[in-house]
């Protein structure tokens, strides 16, 4: 275990609704660290933005913003975690495929939530399983509808073929004009996954609703349906995190 990651954790852990403001001197004494640990312990904390010293008082210190950000992000993917499921079973029944809901976190996409299928044979996909943002339908069009520079800057860091890297950013841009994304075999083998975007309230695209399975039930009328009832569920998703259309967020081409 990381003996300064435990020591940066009981810091913030003293901070409550109770104890909103501590000193030096009371961190110190509360943690058991020596004040010259403790005060190194608060810099690094500070540069990082999850403490701030108070405006009152310099050497007094209270949590920073940076923890009301990612306070947010977790609140909104319980959001919409909460939202989404009770629509992916009725999807999953419907198609009878294995549905998934899948944000981005950091530069890989991440799956949040998943609903399985009824047949004998079932995708294996675990639940916090992060995948490269290039590989698969939900990565792809999560990707997509970034802006150009931040397609190219994630893509850098995989592809270092100029001509491959071409391809992939042109790829994006046609499953932005499309609305949505499919993927043949990319993450398993004779695997289809179908993909439609989850808008916000803003406009913004926060998560990929995607449907995957053998790729022998997505063929002909079977593969018309799945789009139709998936594009669907994606978009009333989107109205219950209070998305409308004149909302949508302008794609930088």
């Amino acid at each position: 275990m990381n003996q300064s990651v435990v020591k940066a954790l009981k810091i913030l852990d003293l901070f409550n609704e109770t104890t909103s403001e501590l000193s030096l001197k009371d961190i110190s004494v509360k943690t058991g660290l020596p004040k010259p640990t403790a005060y190194r312990m608060l810099q690094s904390l500070e540069s990082m933005g999850y403490i701030m010293r108070t405006e009152q008082y310099e050497q007094r210190y209270q949590l920073g913003l940076k923890l009301l950000e990612l306070g947010h992000l977790v609140s909104h993917q319980l959001d919409l975690r909460q939202i989404a499921k009770p629509l992916m079973q009725k999807l999953a029944k419907e198609i009878n495929e294995a549905v998934h809901l899948v944000v981005v976190h950091g530069y890989q996409a991440t799956y949040i939530e998943k609903v399985d299928s009824q047949r004998a044979l079932r995708l294996y996909t675990k639940v916090g399983k992060s995948s490269p943002l290039y590989i698969g339908s939900g990565p792809k069009l999560l990707l997509a509808y970034m802006t150009k520079e931040d397609q190219r800057k994630i893509l850098s860091q995989y592809i270092q073929e100029e001509g491959t890297l071409e391809n992939l950013l042109n790829e994006l841009t046609n499953i932005h004009k499309l609305g949505y994304s499919t993927s043949e075999s990319e993450q398993d083998v004779d695997t289809t996954g179908i993909s439609y975007p989850i808008y916000n309230h803003r406009g913004e695209v926060i998560a990929a609703l995607t449907v995957s399975g053998l790729s022998t039930h997505f063929e002909g009328e079977d593969l018309v349906f799945i789009k139709s009832e998936t594009q669907c569920v994606a978009e009333e998703i989107s109205r219950c995190l209070g998305y409308s259309p004149q909302e949508k967020e302008v794609y930088e081409v």
